[in-house]
């Protein structure tokens, strides 16, 4: 019940999903992310001046004013690397969207037993997990289908929820520590 798709089908899902889209992100670095120019800023400047007005930022407006659900919780090292604080000052930007932002620490994930891979439940019916390569780079997705599967990743996604931090939170957390 499982079935790997190209990063264009994989988009598609952010279009068509019809009430909820979750992610765990536990990577402590993306190379999609470090390929941006939003990147370099970041590293030069400490903050982003991020287009309210991109693709992503417009559909998932559109999707949380239809009522739909999207969020994720990021897994956070302590001290966070370069790559977590960039997401960081993202979170600011997909907030606005409507998405629930969220952070745990690595430690708190490690001790919940939480997976070590990338995923997104779609309607609590399938699984993205996402593959990755050494570099961080995005490979492919694998659709999980069987009920059982998704359960467990539910399972993930609530004890994740709920020993998480909103990112503003978080955020006041990481800036305190690092005064």
């Amino acid at each position: 019940m499982t079935t790997l798709i190209n990063l264009d089908a994989f988009g598609k899902l952010f279009q068509t999903f019809e009430h909820s889209a979750w992610r765990l992100e536990t990577r402590r670095g993306y190379a999609s992310d470090r390929k941006d120019d939003t990147y370099r800023e970041f590293i030069e400047t400490g903050t982003v001046k991020w287009d309210p007005e991109d693709e992503w930022c417009r559909n998932m407006r559109a999707q949380t004013a239809a009522g739909k659900r999207v969020g994720r919780v990021r897994i956070v090292d302590d001290p966070p690397t370069t790559g977590q604080l960039y997401l960081l000052d993202n979170a600011k930007r997909n907030a606005a969207t409507g998405e629930d932002m969220r952070n745990l620490w690595r430690a708190d994930a490690d001790r919940l037993q939480l997976p070590t891979e990338d995923f997104w439940i779609f309607d609590s019916r399938f699984i993205a997990l996402l593959h990755f390569d050494e570099a961080d780079t995005l490979l492919n997705v694998e659709l999980i289908k069987d009920p059982a599967a998704v359960m467990r990743y539910a399972q993930v996604r609530d004890a994740a929820l709920h020993h998480s931090s909103p990112y503003k939170e978080f955020a006041a957390l990481v800036a305190a520590k690092e005064e």
